[in-house]
């Protein structure tokens, strides 16, 4: 499943705008007990036959094809209806288990060995369902070859849900999708969009394999299926479309959402204990998901693609229609490689954290000392949180290439290099963890970075440890600062979306700090992406370079956001030609920063057009780009406008964060989600309730903003009044970030106006340049 920051009774409106209403099944993870009596735990599997009676004239659908189909009278209405039964379902959890009711439309292939269908509601173009489509054919039959195992059903169909709390569910033979991560159109969604219906439907689809024909025992092993399904995923894309340089977007995606939630103190094991059922939908997190595949990423690395694709078949072949633990993962890889894998790996998946690997040269020899501790953003590890010695893969990168067989397996150890020339630990940042250098080490990095010594990978992740050591406070803000500074003329877009990232992450550290501060830091972002954002240019062609694409789109909507004047008059220009009716002024991949631009330069009229575009459009992600980008309004009157929405009847259940996630970006939004928070406790809780998951992102957007002590006590003990069954562990991992933030503040406030001051940007006496 494809997670997001239920289940039946969905409803959608028809062309007239009369309600109308579709019944989806979202059994996963404990819900097939509401459905149906039965023992509802993965392990305990069963051959399931269903039949639904419904109206005339309504679409049935389960996991299985039609075996017949009857009329009969319906002993509630007294009228006639349709019973539909359908072929006996194979061995399967009850968790994958899924039927669905309504007025649907299809679009449908044979390329695939078993028919393949894409529905939607007919308020949608059901045209615009062929891109996964034919993705889905293409895919199910890459799968097949790569696990040398046959679909085993004897039908795929995939489902757009109008209003669904989950991303996706791989409902066995019949999954189902947010209408956002289905249909695709090309003329109105840009590049990014694309990337991420390709994403989740080739998740779903490594799924039918990896949890639904083998299951995890139980939910502490949920990894097993979220953690390959994303690898997988990644696997499949790379191999579809080569030019999306997929595995260089790993590394600033999935890499760094598992070490950024694995830094704190509230994080969790891969495999993690889960005692109530209220637990589970908890779990469904970056650990399970981005950690899990980064794990098997580094396994894959060390016993490389194809022996670990022939232990994956072991595994599949071994296991079909049962259930495993990790331990039958680990034996079957160690089957096909001849290596003591789970010797290896089993202390990533048990345990929490990651270390930091600490490297120091040792005078008079070419040897480098290394050394690994537990990683924590807030800084401040205890003794006995740092027992755990990792078995780690150091891929030493040199100018003779890269030594994979280099491992650390205590807790320090020396290790002889050609030359201290040029050398660098975790070559293209397949292992999951952080290096620290000498600022003279990383001042050298930086200087190879620009000889073309390092990969994209190894430039986009320096920059992603050298940010997260600076606010754990290994390193001084003002060191990152200065590498940002040197990457001003990078090439490649991924680094580029790194370097914006770790900018933004010191900007949202500093947003209660005095104005001059904060205008210093917007100014110093600005000077950096301005150059290359004109350079790059706004325009698209028709057929422009995916990654391109993106490239432009991230520079444009950075330079504008920080304020660059030819850029937000050109965002302006583009928006009043829009507003005005023309639809193809702003291209799709710069749709949302335009919108966002427009906000933060303007007032009720801008925030008008974009609400009444989320209204209107047909396309949902035209709508849900308007939507998201209201949080960028500025002013109370503004603020409370977008505050009043995910509440309101205008708002689907499943978007309530959409519009609220981008006030966090100043000090007002922050400090009025909070307010919007506590007073409307009660609301938010019948709209969402924790079992969903929905409840666990609203806490988050409406408290991780905060930075200081103070207001990290304020929402502790506002929140021990309250019930936090369902959502604790968010709540937690929320306070673990303020705490981080606080203690950065504490530490490099004074380092980072220094730096400012020195570079330009503020003078010695505070005021802006």
């Amino acid at each position: 499943m494809i997670k997001w920051p239920g289940s039946i009774g969905r409803h959608t409106k028809d062309k007239d705008g009369k309600t109308k209403y579709i019944a989806s099944t979202q059994m996963e993870p404990t819900d097939a007990r509401r459905a149906f009596p039965c023992f509802d735990e993965p392990a305990l599997k069963a051959e399931y036959t269903i039949t639904l009676v419904a109206d005339k004239g309504l679409t049935c659908l389960s996991n299985m094809d039609v075996v017949s189909e009857k009329e009969v009278e319906s002993k509630m209405s007294g009228g006639k209806k349709n019973a539909v039964t359908f072929n006996k379902t194979p061995l399967m959890s009850s968790y994958l288990l899924a039927f669905i009711v309504g007025e649907l439309n299809y679009v449908e292939t044979k390329s695939f060995r078993v028919p393949i269908r894409v529905y939607a509601t007919p308020d949608k173009d059901i045209e615009l369902g062929r891109f996964s489509l034919d993705l889905a054919a293409k895919t199910l039959a890459f799968y097949e070859k790569e696990f040398d195992s046959d679909f085993p059903l004897p039908k795929m169909d995939m489902v757009g849900v109008p209003d669904f709390s989950a991303g996706a569910m791989e409902n066995w033979g019949l999954i189902t999708y947010r209408v956002v991560d289905l249909l695709f159109d090309e003329k109105t969604s840009g590049a990014s969009t694309k990337e991420r219906v390709a994403e989740v439907v080739q998740h779903e689809l490594a799924h039918q394999w990896f949890g639904n024909l083998v299951t995890m025992d139980f939910w502490d092993g949920l990894w097993l299926n979220e953690g390959f399904a994303t690898w997988m995923s990644w696997y499949s894309c790379n191999k579809f479309y080569p030019e999306w340089k997929i595995w260089q977007s790993f590394v600033i995606g999935d890499l760094q959402n598992a070490l950024s939630l694995d830094s704190l103190r509230s994080s969790h094991p891969i495999e993690v204990p889960v005692k109530r059922a209220d637990e589970v939908n908890q779990i469904f997190d970056a650990i399970s998901y981005s950690k899990g595949s980064c794990v098997l990423r580094m396994i894959s690395r060390y016993l490389g693609e194809q022996t670990f694709l022939e232990g994956i078949r072991r595994y599949i072949k071994k296991h079909a229609y049962g259930n495993t633990k990790t331990e039958d993962l680990w034996a079957a890889l160690s089957d096909a490689s001849g290596k003591p894998v789970e010797n290896i790996m089993d202390v990533w998946t048990k345990y929490v954290g990651y270390p930091v690997v600490t490297v120091t040269e040792n005078e008079g020899s070419n040897t480098i000392h290394v050394t690994q501790n537990r990683f924590l953003r807030t800084g401040d590890v205890k003794p006995e949180e740092d027992k755990t010695l990792y078995p780690i893969f150091l891929g030493l990168r040199t100018k003779d290439g890269v030594n994979e067989d280099v491992t650390l397996s205590g807790r320090e150890a020396d290790f002889e290099i050609p030359s201290k020339d040029f050398f660098k630990l975790n070559a293209d940042h397949s292992g999951t963890y952080r290096t620290s250098y000498t600022p003279a080490r990383l001042e050298k990095l930086g200087k190879a970075a620009k000889d073309g010594l390092l990969s994209v990978e190894d430039r986009a992740g320096m920059i992603a440890d050298a940010g997260a050591l600076a606010s754990s406070g290994y390193q001084k803000t003002s060191s990152i600062l200065s590498l940002l500074k040197s990457f001003s003329g990078e090439s490649e877009f991924v680094v580029w979306d790194e370097l914006l990232t770790r900018i933004s992450a010191i900007r949202s550290a500093w947003v209660f700090e005095d104005q001059k501060t904060k205008d210093a830091l917007k100014a110093f972002q600005r000077t950096l992406v301005s150059r290359k954002a004109h350079q790059k240019g706004w325009t698209f062609g028709e057929n422009e370079n995916h990654v391109q694409a993106q490239f432009k789109a991230l520079l444009f909507g950075s330079a504008g956001l920080s304020g660059d004047e030819k850029i937000v008059k050109a965002a302006q220009d583009m928006f009043k030609d829009f507003a005005a009716g023309n639809k193809k002024a702003i291209h799709p991949n710069i749709r949302g920063s335009v919108y966002a631009i427009a906000l933060q330069n303007g007032g009720d009229a801008e925030y008008d057009a974009i609400l009444n575009e989320y209204k209107t459009a047909k396309d949902a992600d035209e709508r849900n780009t308007a939507l998201r980008s209201l949080g960028r309004a500025k002013g109370e009157k503004l603020i409370k406008r977008t505050l009043a929405l995910p509440l309101s009847d205008d708002v689907k259940g499943q978007d309530v964060y959409l519009p609220i996630a981008g006030l966090r970006s100043d000090k007002e939004g922050i400090e009025a989600l909070w307010q919007y928070l506590q007073t409307n406790w009660d609301a938010l809780n019948k709209k969402c309730p924790a079992s969903l998951g929905m409840l666990s992102t609203i806490v988050q957007i409406c408290t991780a903003g905060f930075v200081s002590e103070e207001q990290l006590k304020e929402v502790r003990d506002w929140f021990k009044e309250k019930s936090t069954k369902g959502f604790d562990r968010a709540l937690e991992q929320s306070l673990d970030s303020i705490r981080a933030k606080a203690s950065w503040l504490k530490r490099d406030t004074g380092d980072v106006e220094a730096w400012l001051a020195e570079n330009g940007y503020l003078s010695k006496s505070g005021d802006k340049l």
